[in-house]
C-alpha cells in the first residue's frame, strides 16, 4: 500500500519546481519525505548472545507525518488520563461556513485564533449563565482543518465534561443531554466570529483582493449573519474510560492517513472518504499527485502553532487547585501520573518488547547511533 511518503518521495521534486513553498511547509514535506529513511540518520542494535544485528532509522516528529503519531498520540493520552473526571463527556463541535474557508487559508494564524476563541468563549459564558448550567467549564479544544475530501475545512472539537464549578465551590451536574440548545450555541459562536473576524488584521490576495475595500467586506459579511452555522453536539459518553480512546482519534490525527490511500499509479492517487451528506458511505476518489500534494500541504499548520487548547478548570493555572476539587466533588480517585518509557509505550501498543532480541530474547543488547546514510561496519562497532 502506497503512503503520502511514497507520493512525496516520486512527485515532491516536481511540485517544488512548479510552486513556491513557505519556509515552514518546504520543512514539513522534507520532513516526511526522509521520515525513517537513511537520510536522517538511525541506530544499530546488536545482540551480545547470538550477535543478531537490527538497523532502525529515525523518525522525523514531524506532527504532520503520518507515521509519528501514534507513539505522540499514546503518550498525550497516558498523559491526560489523570485530569479525566467521573462524570460523561460530550463532544462538541464548531464550524465556519465555506464563504470564509478561503480567508482563513491566507490568514491561518489570526483567523485559527478567532475560531479558537470564539468557541472557548461561547461555552464559557452560556455555561456561566444559570439558565443553562451555572458554573465554570473546563474543557479541550482541538483544531482541525480539513475534510474527508482533503479540502480546506476548519472547525474546533470540544471535549467536555458534562457539568463545572458554581460560585459556592459546588459540582454542578449538566442535563442528561447537553446543557445548552445547539441553536443558541451556534448564534452565540457566529455573533463571537463575525465580532473578532471583523476587528482582525486581515489580507486579501487573488480573487479575494476585493475585501480589501472596506464596503465590499462588510457587504460580504451581511449575509453570514443571516445564516445558521453549524455547531453540533453528539452523543455523550458515560464515563472516562471511553473518552480516552476518542480522545485519541481526535488530537493527533493528520489530514490523512495512510491506510486510506489505496493506489498511486501513472500519476493517480486513489484514496477511500467518507461522505457526510450521503449517509457516511465510504467512497472513492481518484486526483493527480499533484492535486494530493495541494490538498495535503493545505494542512500544514503556522510554526508553534498550538492545535490543543485546556480551558477554565483544565486550563494550566487551575489544574492544580480547581481540577483537584473537581475531582473530590465528582468521586474520582486521584491516580498519581506514573512516567511511562518509550519501550513500554511501543509494547502497549505492538505488542512487542523491543528491549530484547527477536531471536534469542536476550535483554543484552548494546545500541550504536548513526548519522548519515550509511550505518557503520559490524567491525566498526565492534
Amino acid at each position: 500500500m502506497p503512503e503520502v511518503q511514497d507520493i512525496f518521495v516520486k512527485y515532491g521534486t516536481s511540485y517544488r519546481k512548479n510552486h513556491k513553498l513557505p519556509l515552514h511547509i518546504s520543512k514539513a514535506m522534507s520532513s516526511i519525505q526522509d521520515c525513517r529513511t537513511s537520510a536522517l540518520g538511525g541506530h544499530v542494535e546488536v545482540c551480545e548472545e547470538c550477535g543478531t544485528t537490527d538497523i532502525s532509522y529515525n523518525s522525523c516528529r514531524n506532527r504532520h507525518c503520518p507515521k509519528c503519531q501514534t507513539l505522540t498520540k499514546e503518550r498525550w493520552i497516558h498523559q491526560q488520563k489523570s485530569n479525566l473526571l467521573n462524570v460523561k463527556y460530550f463532544h462538541v463541535v464548531f464550524t465556519i461556513p465555506d464563504a470564509l474557508n478561503s480567508i482563513a487559508f491566507q490568514n491561518q494564524k489570526i483567523v485559527y485564533d478567532i475560531l479558537f476563541k470564539a468557541a472557548a468563549e461561547t461555552l464559557t459564558e452560556l455555561a456561566l449563565d444559570k439558565k443553562y448550567l451555572g458554573a465554570t467549564l473546563g474543557f479541550t479544544s482541538i483544531l482541525h482543518t480539513w475534510g474527508q475530501n482533503l479540502m480546506h475545512h476548519p472547525h474546533i472539537h470540544c471535549i467536555i465534561p458534562g457539568g463545572g464549578l458554581n460560585n459556592l465551590g459546588k459540582w454542578v451536574h449538566s442535563r442528561k443531554k447537553f446543557f445548552m440548545p445547539v441553536k443558541v450555541l451556534s448564534r452565540k459562536f457566529r455573533g463571537k466570529f463575525l465580532y473578532y473576524f471583523k476587528k482582525a488584521n486581515l489580507e486579501f490576495h487573488g480573487q479575494q483582493r476585493y475585501l480589501s475595500d472596506p464596503l465590499d467586506f462588510n457587504a460580504f459579511l451581511t449575509p453570514l449573519y443571516q445564516k445558521e452555522w453549524v455547531v453540533y453536539c453528539k452523543s455523550p459518553f458515560k464515563d472516562a474510560a471511553g473518552i480516552v480512546e476518542y480522545l485519541g482519534r481526535y488530537t493527533h490525527r493528520v489530514a490523512i492517513s495512510n491506510r486510506r490511500i489505496l493506489s498511486l499509479e501513472n500519476g493517480q492517487i486513489r484514496f477511500k472518504w467518507r461522505d457526510y451528506r450521503d449517509n457516511s458511505k465510504w467512497k472513492v476518489m481518484t486526483i493527480s499527485a499533484e492535486e494530493f500534494i495541494r490538498r495535503f500541504l493545505i494542512h500544514i499548520l503556522p510554526p508553534r502553532f498550538m492545535k490543543i487548547r485546556h480551558y477554565g478548570f483544565l486550563g494550566n493555572r487551575n489544574k492544580a487547585t480547581k481540577l483537584k476539587v473537581c475531582k473530590e466533588l465528582t468521586h474520582t480517585p486521584t491516580i498519581p501520573e506514573a512516567i511511562i518509557s518509550t519501550i513500554q509505550l511501543i509494547q502497549r501498543i505492538t505488542g512487542k518488547d523491543i528491549s530484547k532480541c527477536r531471536c534469542c530474547g536476550s535483554d543484552k543488547l548494546s545500541r550504536y547511533s548513526y548519522f548519515g546514510k550509511s550505518p557503520p561496519a559490524i567491525s566498526q562497532i565492534a
